[in-house]
């Protein structure tokens, strides 16, 4: 066989290169021809082998020097061309039949005499030399460039008109990439010396090597395509190389047009490269080798940004280059953590592609919306999860610290739960750091997404959707495997907080949540006032009277970030809270079993308890660790900060919404509720008190500051407007974050609660207001109420504490003890809970001292069975922590009436109360100094709060407080509890403690006297009446009726037992239907009728 010349060589490997793309299994992206001719247009059809194309794209501009983005109008300026027949030819030296297109007139060039900068056609060629690194002249050993003898007769030939240049600039670049595709080798670092002339890359023989280099934190594996790509990109740079040393002639023609054309040509074949023109076809889903170049952060100033200008209109295409880089980057970064620093390189790169802008459109952000992975539909009944783990964007915002979401941060950072606090905080400021980072990157990505008109609204519907989705986050309990992580969702937070951080309040739509069209939904939501029913019916009406409007997008991304809170940072903060609590009970089981181990450690279950206890410390070793990573992810400032931000905006517009016409500047507001602020839903309010409460014990100082102060403005007014609102439950809490306030509580906000306090609305409302709102309390309805109100009684007697210490609130309360009724109910519900939180407290001391007293004596101790030991101590620990709770509470209300005593007397005395209220004195006062006040003592008593020598003086000082004869009378009506050894002991237990002066105690002694006095004169007068008619006696009491009523259902009782059951609970006690003192009728015949009995009675005595 004949040897074949290199023509003919070259001829067969073009023709098996177009039959590789002719017979490729997968069909192969189509590219314009004028690509391969050189024209500078968009490729649309097959690169080698397709019919010649009818139409192409003038250049409207030259891109600038530096390689800025391209800015070019949206309209295409393409034109039909009638192809001349005649004029194709086959390319002697390449083989492939260049097809001829319509020629751009030749530009007429603006000579600048005075500057003699244009340069020349020799200079023109060697420029493009050094550019694609080529030569066609013979080289000498020195050079590194690539020796194409073949366009030897082109460059002889060719001009410096444009079709030319574009003609030779098309035959170099095709050249060349054969000569790359017959290497079999890639280096990223040549094996010779890098020439001066060439800072960029070289050739050595037919194989080039760039000094652009790739990250270390990335795999690259050789290729042909990566070679192809590698050598176009490093010609692109050179083009800025060539303008940088030669601006004066690179700026004008016939430079400009070589150096555009050469730039222009890189960006096409480096698409057809990308689409695996030149090798294989590649699949939406497969590799990309821009994925490097990407990551590595080392493509020109520019080159992406034209790639993406130069098919922006061609989706086909832009899809078939952009589509493996779009799914590798949501793929990979889906394997990545915090504790791996590579998940930077794609969101940055991820950032990168979206902020790339045309004249009007940002195209990878449409390409992102076409993805199948967008959103797609729910396959499972883990709807919420499958939005983090199967979307595209999903694996970005996934992100996280917690240990739920991410193991590997744990095992990287906190292997060792025993680190010391100052390594601790260096980690969490760091996972801090970069968690701040990623919400930013993914902000830039969804900024871009919103920005982009075509693609805005698939945004707000993805993220419409993932709220519908994790819908059940709300939910005190809720299964973490079918929903998002927290993670996922504090980061989505803080993207949506940082978009809605500048939109104009007064621009919001406050009507928002009932349009038609609104993306969010208040299904099965409590309201501010209305029932279900009620806001229903109001929705109806309002989507009846209301026109038919757009929604604005400033609306929709408020409430969709008000939504997104309610399901984010609301309950990562309650479930961080609860892992607090499961680690101090986990705590405190172990400390007690194995302070109990010498009572097991001989038993049967001896065994089992030590797998318990082992069992317990790697559970508490687990919720440490769960414990160090939530720190970094939930008590992050900067996070706080932005939702406190949040909040104060939202607790403007709920005051706007309230009270329209004030903006909640006169208080109480106005009778008339707004249906709007009825409607809405209640979370709105409690969130923002719940996360108050959160910021007070972890980050207090941020509350403190003037501009976040309107939320606790807002928490004021509603107190003392709660007629506002339906739900007790959200008045205690508001409540709660007044209590947190208080120096005794958080003295870092003392400023701050001063500055509410003084404030004339908290001194005109804020005293009454509390004081209905203890009175009330007594029934909520809630099943657990009758332990939910010593709760929120405790937190108001702390704020009264505070508040009767300003001369401003003291007033306010001498003028509501004035007012009458309601001051009278008050202090009813202050004797209720003294009465049965001492009470309680003293049963506990009792047991405690039962059992302490057990347990010194070894003998009886020893005779009980293992069994009724560990029972006992159980009792035991369960007796002090109520014990605790108790006293705590019943300290708080002995000590709220002893300071309202001191100024508040007439009111304690009422007829219905004074009786009550002596026999409640009486009985402590015995249960502290009677003969069984040994039964109370404890060992340490401050571990209980247990105090009695401060209990005494408070009792003793509230009988001095009180002294006066009608008071003295109250004490001698109490045969059950009084008597005259009764004050005696308590003489000795204060003179014995020193706890009073000589003249108190004096002053006590005298009080004892004239009570003594009344008991002799009360016995003296006292009369039997034996059998009473069942007509005169009280059918609740079963005693004689002296001021016989008729309630509203018939039914006659003594007005003295109704009015003092109605300061409890103003029912009719026969049907639970509410009853009022003003309904009371007096039964004016039966009174008669029972004084007249009476009479006669005294008189047959």
């Amino acid at each position: 066989m004949s040897e074949l010349t290199p023509d003919e060589i070259r001829r067969r490997r073009l023709a098996r290169l177009q039959g590789a793309s002719e017979q490729s299994s997968l069909p192969v992206t189509p590219v314009s021809p004028a690509l391969m001719t050189g024209d500078i247009i968009q490729p649309s059809k097959s690169p080698l082998s397709t019919p010649q194309s009818e139409a192409h794209q003038k250049v409207q501009s030259l891109p600038s020097p530096n390689g800025a983005n391209m800015d070019v109008d949206s309209t295409d300026t393409t034109g039909e061309s009638q192809i001349d027949k005649g004029q194709s030819q086959m390319d002697v030296d390449s083989g492939i039949e260049t097809m001829e297109v319509e020629e751009h007139p030749e530009p007429k060039r603006k000579r600048n005499i005075s500057v003699g900068s244009e340069a020349s056609e020799d200079q023109v060629k060697r420029s493009l030399c050094r550019v694609f690194c080529i030569s066609w002249e013979e080289l000498n050993s020195t050079q590194n460039v690539l020796y194409l003898r073949e366009i030897a007769d082109v460059a002889a030939t060719s001009t410096t008109k444009f079709s030319d240049l574009r003609d030779f600039v098309n035959q170099i670049i095709m050249e060349a990439i054969i000569k790359l595709q017959e290497t079999t080798t890639d280096s990223s670092h040549g094996e010779t010396k890098l020439p001066h002339s060439n800072e960029i890359g070289y050739w050595q023989g037919t194989s080039y090597h760039s000094f652009r280099e790739f990250s270390s934190k990335i795999t690259v594996n050789s290729s042909a395509e990566l070679s192809i790509l590698k050598y176009l990109i490093d010609c692109y740079d050179r083009v800025a190389l060539e303008e940088k040393n030669s601006p004066k002639k690179t700026s004008i023609p016939p430079m400009s047009d070589a150096l555009f054309i050469a730039r222009h040509q890189c960006v096409s074949y480096s698409a057809l490269a990308l689409q695996g023109a030149f090798t294989q076809t590649r699949t939406h889903t497969g590799y990309s080798p821009l994925i490097p170049f990407l990551l590595s952060h080392n493509l020109p100033r520019g080159f992406l940004s034209e790639l993406v200008h130069t098919y922006h209109q061609d989706m086909e295409n832009l899809h078939a280059i952009f589509d493996p880089v779009i799914q590798y980057l949501s793929r990979c970064i889906a394997s990545l953590g915090l504790n791996n620093d590579k998940y930077r390189d794609y969101l940055s790169s991820m950032v990168e592609l979206c902020s790339i802008k045309t004249s009007n459109s940002r195209p990878i952000c449409n390409l992102l919306v076409e993805q199948s992975n967008w959103l797609p539909e729910p396959v499972s009944q883990a709807s919420g999860m499958e939005v983090e783990k199967l979307t595209l964007l999903g694996p970005f915002l996934g992100l996280s610290v917690f240990a739920e979401d991410d193991v590997k941060v744990v095992d990287e950072y906190f292997a060792n739960h025993h680190m010391s606090q100052d390594n601790a905080w260096a980690i969490y400021k760091s996972l801090m750091g970069s968690l701040e980072d990623v919400r930013t990157q993914c902000f830039h990505i969804i900024h871009n997404l919103l920005l982009n008109t075509p693609t805005r609204e698939a945004t707000l519907t993805l993220i419409s959707k993932i709220l519908e989705r994790n819908a059940k986050r709300s939910q005190i309990q809720f299964d973490e495997r079918f929903l998002c992580g927290d993670g996922f969702m504090l980061n989505l937070m803080s993207v949506l907080q940082k978009l809605s951080e500048k939109i104009d309040l007064d621009k919001i739509d406050i009507y928002y949540p009932f349009h038609h069209t609104t993306r969010i939904s208040l299904a099965g939501k409590s309201r501010m006032r209305f029932t279900e029913k009620e806001a229903e019916e109001w929705g109806q009406q309002l989507c009846v009277s209301s026109a038919e409007s757009s929604v604005k997008f400033s609306t929709e991304c408020f409430f969709l970030t008000l939504h997104c809170h309610h399901l984010s940072i609301l309950p990562v903060t309650r479930k961080y809270q609860r892992r607090l609590r499961a680690i101090r009970d986990l705590h405190r089981l172990i400390s007690e079993m194995e302070a109990a181990e010498p009572q097991w450690k001989n038993l049967p279950t001896a065994h089992r308890s030590r797998e318990q206890l082992k069992k317990w410390k790697s559970q508490y070793q687990r919720l440490q660790k769960s414990k160090m990573c939530a720190d970094a992810g939930v008590l992050d400032k900067d996070m706080l900060l932005r939702c406190l931000s949040f909040y104060t905006r939202t607790a403007d517009l709920l005051m706007r919404i309230a009270d329209p016409a004030n903006r909640c500047q006169v208080v109480p507001l106005p009778k008339d509720i707004p249906g709007y602020f009825s409607a809405l839903p209640e979370f709105y309010l409690e969130d923002m008190a719940d996360f108050i409460l959160f910021a007070l014990q972890y980050m207090p100082v941020g509350l403190v500051e003037a501009e976040h102060r309107r939320m606790t403005q807002l928490v004021l007014v509603m107190l003392c407007s709660q007629n506002y609102l339906r739900n007790p439950y959200l008045t205690a809490k508001l409540v709660e974050v007044l209590f947190v306030l208080q120096p005794s509580i958080q003295p870092k906000t003392e400023s701050l609660n001063v500055e509410l306090l003084m404030s004339e609305t908290a001194i005109n409302n804020l005293v009454p207001s509390l004081m209905k709102f203890y009175t009330d309390v007594e029934s909520t309805g809630a099943s657990s109420e009758f332990y939910d109100k010593f709760t929120i009684r405790y937190h108001i007697s702390i704020i009264f504490k505070t508040m009767w210490t300003m001369p401003a609130h003291q007033i306010k309360f001498m003028e509501e003890a004035k007012s009458g009724k309601q001051f009278v109910r008050f202090i009813n519900m202050l004797m209720n809970d003294t009465t049965y939180l001492l009470d309680e407290s003293l049963d506990c001391l009792k047991r405690i001292h039962e059992v302490q007293e057990l347990m010194d004596s070894p003998a009886k101790w020893n005779a009980l069975s293992k069994e009724q030991q560990q029972t006992k101590s159980r009792q035991l620990s369960s007796d002090e922590r109520q014990c605790r709770n108790y006293l705590t509470l019943a300290t708080e209300t002995v000590e709220m009436f002893h300071y309202l005593s001191t100024k508040i007397v007439e009111p304690f005395l009422v007829p219905e109360l004074a009786d009550r209220l002596t026999a409640m004195l009486n009985f402590n006062l015995q249960q502290l100094c009677g003969p069984k006040c040994k039964n109370l003592k404890v060992k340490t008593p401050d571990k209980y709060g247990w105090e009695p020598k401060k209990l005494l003086n408070i009792l003793t000082d509230i009988y001095l407080h009180l002294d006066c004869e009608d008071f003295a009378k109250a004490i001698a009506n109490d045969e059950r509890s009084y008597r005259k050894e009764l004050f005696d002991n308590a003489i000795d237990c204060i003179k014995k403690a020193c706890i009073k002066t000589e003249d108190e105690i004096n002053s006590f002694s005298d009080l004892q006297n004239r009570v003594e006095a009344y008991v002799v004169q009360k016995h003296k007068s006292e009369m039997d009446y034996g059998d009473i008619p069942e007509e005169f006696k009280d059918p609740l009491m079963d005693t004689l009726m002296d001021n016989p009523v008729i309630l509203p259902s018939g039914t006659i009782m003594d007005r003295a037992i109704i009015i003092r059951h109605l300061l409890n609970s103003q029912t009719d006690p026969f049907n639970r239907q509410p009853l009022k003192e003003e309904q009371l009728i007096p039964a004016t015949d039966l009174k008669l009728r029972i004084d007249k009995w009476m009479e006669d009675k005294r008189k047959s005595s």
